[in-house]
């Protein structure tokens, strides 16, 4: 059993990029977690996705065994954290586990908006934090100018940071050394009733629910019968490990340690993450505080390509639920595309990830519709509604006002792209909040409408800074705007998944955007396809797809001219009657490609 004064709990924070995934491959090579044989990059991305991407999309839990330079043997559990701003939740939680973080910053980047945003997170539950100052062999790190950023800029004292190369292997034994001697060690009471929180909870075939907690007090031992106070849900503890980083299962966990419990649960909904654990005999008296329940920012709607897939759809959406409970979605219909599920994502990285995962898991082939944010809708009778589906907005005539969420965006920009950055926000409704300067770098402020954030507002960012921008945003408020229902309409027949509520004053625009894009999309048929956008009864622009054209007259040679005329109105019959039946074929492409619009 490890005295109190011997464990240290820390999450690695950073923006995305930055090596914090690297750090953690080295700290477990280094405390001897896995056999040189055993370790792969980035050991602690497990999904096939976030190798890919090289990005962390779960937050990960691994306990070493160091020993210290003054001879005493310290027990580090280590949080490895996603850096995007769409998994911010993932890092909430980790940080309430722990008592103190590692704050890595790129010796070559410098502070960065993700950067910011951690680690104020990591402020807000009362860290103690250790900057570390990572790839300091490139030939463009500059630890210096990075130490008085992160004394300007965020307000932390770097004078001691700890230097280090985590690709290489430089100062790694410097990092361990900070962490034992500068992160506090974890309080409690072993003889007090016991109180553990859920950090994070995950399916597994095996063993059914798998829940990851940190005792704060008291023991968790197998055999135990616990109860969750949230839910009121009574459970025998089956087995309690910690991951190292394989899974090792140990007799209890005492406080101050983070490990892993199975209780033969079956739903991950019955263990609510940010719920507390105590004993059923001997209950805590008071719950911890837990985590602020998740809000979903983006909706759209998934419908397969087959409507004979719909069952898999159904068990495939399930199951990712079981492992990302940030992910919530509902059944819903729709006159073009059948049956399927409104989705609720935390971004459009998230929204990407989930629709990846449903293709490569599960075999699907999946149409997204439009994007959309949800709207607060007071009708004229004094109800409010909540609009997730353009496709459901009421009739125009019992609405009163209609209003949007706005965020507050933090840019970090180098100085030559800050004209293209206030373009690329002010051309989206953006209003400047402020503007500062960090070296060469301009920090600007504003605050934006969502709605105009969710569609390409990132990618467009990362192309007019060459990549060099970084984002990042908390939703503000509700404001009233004057926002119209725009539709878009193949061969007069209107496509559910297109539509969508826009500004007035960026209707024309996205309409004829919109059209453009689809004309382009959509092959050629037999007969002539009218593209339309309107807002109501009015078109407010169109684009046509020419027929085909087969030369019907090519067995007329010679002869009179009326034969070939009399050949050319059948054919123009035909293609009208074809007109009116026809069916319209938009490929899957058309839907992800039109709503990826360029703003050039």
């Amino acid at each position: 059993m490890t005295p109190l004064s011997r464990i240290r709990n820390f999450a690695i924070v950073a923006h995305i990029d930055h090596g914090k995934s690297t750090l953690s491959d080295r700290l477990i090579q280094e405390t001897g977690g896995l056999t040189a044989r055993e370790m792969t990059a980035q050991v602690l991305d497990s999904m096939d996705i976030e190798r890919e991407r090289g990005i962390t999309i779960k937050a990960q839990t691994v306990r070493l065994n160091y020993k210290a330079k003054d001879g005493e043997q310290y027990v580090l559990n280590l949080m490895d954290t996603p850096g995007h701003v769409d998994f911010a939740y993932e890092v909430s939680r980790s940080l309430a586990a722990c008592e103190g973080s590692i704050l890595v910053v790129d010796a070559s980047q410098g502070v960065e908006a993700q950067t910011l945003a951690n680690v104020y997170q990591a402020i807000d539950n009362n860290h103690e934090i250790v900057p570390v100052l990572n790839k300091i062999d490139l030939p463009a790190a500059e630890p210096e100018r990075v130490r008085t950023q992160i004394e300007e800029v965020i307000g932390l004292d770097a004078s001691d940071a700890v230097l280090c190369s985590a690709k290489s292997g430089i100062g790694i034994t410097d990092v361990l050394e900070a962490i034992v001697t500068r992160l506090p060690a974890p309080k409690g009471d072993e003889n007090a009733p016991l109180k553990a929180l859920v950090v994070d909870a995950w399916y597994d075939a095996y063993l059914g629910v798998v829940v990851l907690v940190r005792v704060f007090d008291g023991r968790l031992k197998a055999g135990q019968q616990v109860r969750m106070m949230q839910t009121g849900a009574s459970h025998r503890i089956d087995k309690v490990g910690v991951f190292l980083p394989k899974n090792t299962d140990v007799e209890s966990l005492g406080p101050g340690e983070i490990g892993f419990m199975t209780a033969s649960i079956k739903e991950v909904a019955d263990a609510a993450v940010g719920d507390t654990l105590t004993d059923e005999k001997r209950q805590t008296e008071k719950a911890l505080p837990g985590f602020k329940e998740v809000q979903s920012v983006v909706f759209c709607g998934l419908f397969p390509v087959d409507a004979a897939d719909f069952e898999d759809l159904r068990a495939a959406v399930g199951r990712l639920r079981l492992n990302d409970g940030s992910f919530n979605y509902e059944m819903e219909s729709s006159a073009a595309l059948g049956f399927g599920f409104r989705c609720g994502f935390l971004g459009l990285l998230h929204l990407e990830i989930i629709q990846e995962r449903l293709s490569r898991e599960f075999d699907l082939d999946l149409i997204a519709t439009a994007p959309s944010v949800i709207y607060k809708i007071a009708q004229i009778d004094g109800t409010t509604i909540d609009l997730h589906n353009p496709a459901d907005m009421p009739d125009p005539m019992k609405i009163e006002s209609i209003a949007e969420p706005w965020i507050k965006a933090t840019i970090f920009t180098p100085d030559e792209y800050l004209g293209a950055v206030i373009k690329l926000c002010q051309d989206r409704r953006g209003s400047q909040r402020e503007l500062s300067y960090v070296g060469t770098r301009a920090m600007v402020v504003y605050d934006l409408p969502l709605n105009e954030v969710v569609f390409d507002f990132y990618d467009r960012l990362k192309s007019i800074s060459k990549g060099y921008a970084s984002f990042d945003y908390q939703i503000e408020d509700y404001r009233i705007g004057d926002l119209v229902k725009m539709q878009v309409l193949v061969n007069a027949e209107p496509v559910d998944a297109l539509s969508m509520l826009v500004h007035r004053s960026r209707a024309e625009a996205r309409g004829r955007g919109m059209v453009e894009k689809m004309k382009e999309l959509i092959q050629p048929h037999m007969f002539q396809i009218p593209i339309q956008a309107a807002i109501g009864g009015k078109i407010i622009a169109r684009e046509t797809v020419r027929a085909l054209r087969k030369d019907v007259t090519a067995k007329c040679y010679g002869g009179d001219a009326s034969r070939k005329r009399k050949l050319l109105d059948k054919q123009k019959a035909g293609k009208k009657r074809m007109r009116q039946f026809g069916k319209v074929e938009i490929p899957q492409e058309a839907f992800i490609a039109a709503l990826k619009m360029d703003d050039d």
